[in-house]
This record gives structure tokens, sequence and C-alpha cells, in this order.
């Protein structure tokens, strides 16, 4: 998978479309009475149930609400309270709770601190580079700190420099996630300090390019982003002649920082780009900072030690702030950026308890805003903040509750921006939802959060209908065996974009998303929506 779902990229193969799903023509208005799965024939209902009627769904469990965003009337329902793995959709929970309780303009702040006195441009003590989260923060902020603390006099700090991630716990990885994404970007460790390698901000991941070299037989060239001695590799691939196969696997080894780079790239082939997490990001922001220092003049004599707080009367030399918490939901959202997630609920448990942040507080701290939200909470089991734990569990009706629930918060407006488009191109408008629902009603109008994992999909959000009322739809789908469904939750979807209150709804041919011109799958047979290349 790629950034744009931040789920397991073993989970998504080529989209089959297979033969043309017979959808019928409904023949009732559907704008008076709320209606269910199981009312009179034709209609918003018949529409809804023939597309669940899938054989993509043969086996499987779904919970489908659609309801008036302005009056909260339900429309459809389809095993409305059947809790289901929402996947990202979890993420829907997570941010409303963070603008609720951290509030739209919260920043995260990273200090540098003078542990000792400074006498004559040397630091008596040790420097300590302190963290309250930032999932945005680039090379390029901790060389800014590094300047800073360069223009407070230090040229020399006779102690240790320390990393002080205290503001969470040590805890690195959620509840069962899988060992086997562990080098994967969107499973990345979860520090009060790490860095990201872009304006992606996939915190905790190294961006790796491989290229092939200049004759048969040659070692590829490595080159990491950012520039760090921190990853180490191990390059066994080799270079074949033109038109050989283009088979670069990189991974990092479990519980080093060393890269593996195996396979063949031709002559004159493309570079290989991946983005692989580092094993414990508090030592990655360190060393980072630390070749910043030096870049800047700054040597420092002793070795780093990770995880120790500063003391109450260190001297603050240099500070950066992230940007506001209603700007970074553009990243965390439109690309579902996990981590972003996580630390968004470690900020909160934080903020709620005052200890060290972690799961268990930050779970309990958006369970208790749900709850505020008019959600039942005691229904919900959130184990994380991204999705990506195969324990949460969401009903349809609990997500719709909160869809509509939220529109009457004042920072409604700032959220609502951060749900993808569908079919909007730009991958900070689109999102998730760049490629799909084109040259439909639903394209442009449609806002929903995406979620994936092996067997499971959601699609839940806003839609305008015909008539120009606004729709929330919650649809949740879990254990089918089908490569993706989510051509029947696009169906769902335009059919909501395509009726009106006065007319019958009628139903719509799942049909497979436009692509992104010359973007539109790779060599592993992925929809760009679920690689990360340079073209997504």
């Amino acid at each position: 998978m790629s950034r744009a779902d931040s789920e397991p990229r073993k989970a998504y193969r080529r989209w089959v479309w297979p033969v043309v799903l017979g959808v019928a023509a409904a023949t009732l208005s559907w704008g008076g009475g709320s209606a269910g799965a199981d009312a009179g024939p034709g209609g918003l209902s018949e529409a809804i149930d023939t597309i669940l009627g899938d054989p993509r769904m043969e086996g499987g469990a779904a919970g489908v609400v659609v309801a008036d965003a302005a009056t909260g009337e339900t429309l459809y329902q389809h095993n409305p309270t059947g809790r289901l793995m929402p996947a990202s959709n979890t993420k829907l929970a997570t941010s409303t709770a963070a603008m609720e309780l951290l509030g739209p303009q919260y920043r995260f702040t990273t200090d540098v601190l003078a542990g000792g006195r400074l006498r004559g441009g040397v630091l008596h003590g040790d420097l300590y580079l302190r963290g309250t989260g930032d999932p945005t923060a680039l090379a390029a902020d901790y060389d800014r700190l590094a300047a800073g603390v360069a223009a407070a006099g230090v040229r020399k700090v006779d102690g240790r420099l320390v990393a002080d991630d205290t503001r969470f716990d040590d805890r690195r990885q959620g509840d069962t996630w899988g060992a086997d994404d562990e080098s994967s970007y969107y499973a990345a460790q979860i520090s009060a300090l790490s860095v990201a390698p872009d304006t992606d901000y996939d915190t905790g991941t190294v961006i790796v390019e491989v290229e092939p070299g200049k004759k048969a037989g040659d070692q590829p060239r490595v080159r990491v982003t950012p520039r760090t001695d921190y990853v180490r590799f191990d390059v066994r691939a080799r270079t074949v002649a033109a038109g050989g196969a283009d088979r670069i696997a990189v991974e990092r080894q479990h519980g080093t920082n060393t890269v593996t780079v195996g396979g063949t790239v031709p002559v004159g082939g493309d570079t290989t780009k991946e983005w692989v997490t580092v094993w414990e990001p508090t030592g990655y922001a360190a060393a980072v900072f630390r070749d910043a220092l030096a870049a800047h003049g700054v040597k420092v004599s002793g070795a780093t030690r990770l995880g120790r707080a500063a003391p109450a009367g260190a001297k603050t030399l240099a500070t950066h702030d992230s940007m506001a918490l209603k700007d970074l939901l553009i990243p965390f959202m439109k690309l579902s950026n996990n981590m972003h997630a996580e630390s968004l609920t470690k900020a909160m448990a934080y903020e709620a308890t005052g200890r060290p942040g972690n799961w268990g507080d930050g779970t309990a701290a958006i369970a208790s805003y749900l709850k505020g939200a008019g959600v039942d909470a005691g229904k919900v089991r959130q184990v994380d903040g991204s999705g990506l734990s195969r324990k949460n569990n969401f009903a349809a009706r609990q997500i719709a509750d909160l869809l509509l629930s939220v529109r009457d918060e004042p920072w409604y407006a700032d959220w609502y921006r951060s749900l993808p488009v569908a079919c909007d191109p730009d991958r900070f408008v689109g999102g998730t939802l760049r490629t799909r629902m084109c040259d439909t009603p639903a394209a442009l109008n449609a806002r929903g959060k995406t979620g994936s994992l092996t067997g499971a999909s959601a699609l839940s959000g806003y839609v305008k209908d015909a008539d120009g009322r606004e729709l929330v739809y919650s649809v949740v789908q879990n254990n089918y065996l089908a490569d993706s469904v989510k051509p029947l939750e696009d169906a769902i979807v335009v059919t909501l974009a395509e009726s009106t209150a006065e007319k019958a709804a009628r139903g719509v041919t799942p049909r497979p998303s436009r692509f992104v011109p010359g973007a539109d799958t790779g060599a592993d047979g992925l929809e760009c929506s679920w690689r990360k290349p340079v073209t997504c």
C-alpha cells in the first residue's frame, strides 16, 4: 500500500471489476420517513440492498446507515448496530476528539534546553532536545533548532546530548499491529521525538532510493533522505542488463536499523523509492539533530542519551512549534496518516491526565468525547488512534451519529475541510478518494474517510443529492474474500448523489475509478491510491 490509506499493502491487489452489477431501478420516493433494510420494495432500500447483494460480499458482513444531515432522520439502515472493524474510519473519532479536546490551534513544541551554565561559548552540562510528539518535524526544523543553539552563543557542549521523549510512554507500537508490517511506513514506531522525511509527514521513516549501476554486475546506488548514518545498508541487489527484471526489495531487519536492499534493477531502469521505518525514532531525531549541530559549528563532546527528562531549571535555547492542529488535519486525514493519529491520541492522553501519553488514556479520552457527542461509546472498542489494530470495533450507526453531531461544533468547517473529496486530483484535496467516483454525480461532491485492512473496508462521510440536500452515510464491510469491495461503497454513494427526494432513487452500476493519468498501476499491480510512488 501507499501513502493513500496507510494500511498494509499486502491487503491490496489490482482491483478486479467483475461483470456489471445489475442494480435494479427503484420505484418509490424515499424523502418521507425512515427506511430500513427490510422496508418495502423499491426506493433507496431496494437500490442499496441490491448493491449489498453483490457476490463479492457473499459470506461477509456489512453495516450501512444513511441519514438526512440537517434533520438527523434515518433514510436507510442495514445492520446498523453490528460491530465491525472500521479500519481507518477510526480516524473520524480520533480527529474529532482531537479538535474538541486539544483545540484547532493546538501545536506540538520541540525545545532545546541547556542543562548547565554557558561560559565563553562552552555549555558546562548536558544539552537537551525535548519533544512533545510533533509528527510533522522535518530535518529542516531540527536544522533551525541547531541554528538557534549556535545563535545563543553555544560552540561546545562538554556534556551529552540528551533526547527527552518523556511526554509519551515508551510503548512504540500499537495493540495487534502486524509484525510483518514493522518496516512499512504506515506502521512506524511512536515517540515524542521523531523525524518526517518529507512533507507527507510520514514520521519515523526514511526515504530510500535505489538507482541502477552503470553496467550489469554493478551494485546499485543507494541514497537516503534525510541524510543520516542512523540507518545502515546491506546492499545485496545487483544491476542487470537493460530490459532485465526490475525487482528491488527494501526492508529493515527486525530490531535493527540495518536496511536490506535485494533483487535486481536493469541498466537505465527507474529509481526505486521506498519509505522505511526506523527502529527507535527518538534516537533517529537525536542523530539528525546532532548532525545539524555539527553543521552549525556546535560540537557535543559526550554521547547521546535517550529517554531522560530535562531538569526543571534548564534554560530554553531554541524552540520549534508545529503547524496548528486545524492545518495538521490536512495531511493527517487526506492521506490517512496513521502516525498523526497515534501522536494525537497520546497527546490527548497527556493533556487529560498529566501522565506520559499512552494508548489507554488516549482512547479513554476519545471515548469520553464520543459520549458527550451523543455516540454510545459503551458499544465501541477502540485501542489505537489510526484503525491499524484489528481489535477496533465500531458500528455504522455510531459513525453516522458522530458525523451528524459534529456539524454543530464551532470547529466543524476546519474538520470538514480535511475530509478527502471524490475525484479531486490534488493529493491534499482529493486525498484517498482522488481516483474514485469520477464521471459520476458524486465527483467533487462526496467527502468521506476511507478505510482498508485485509477483509475490512469502510467509507463514511457526506454527499449532496440531486436536490442539494446533504446526506450523512457510513458503509462498513468486513469478512469478504474479494480483492476489493470499494466499488460497492462507490455505488452506494453515487446512488445517493443521483437521488432526489421527489423522484425515485435509482441504483447505479459499480465501475472502476478513473486512474490518475500516467500513474494507473505499478509493477505490483496496485492502483495509484494504494501505492506511494512519486507520481501519486
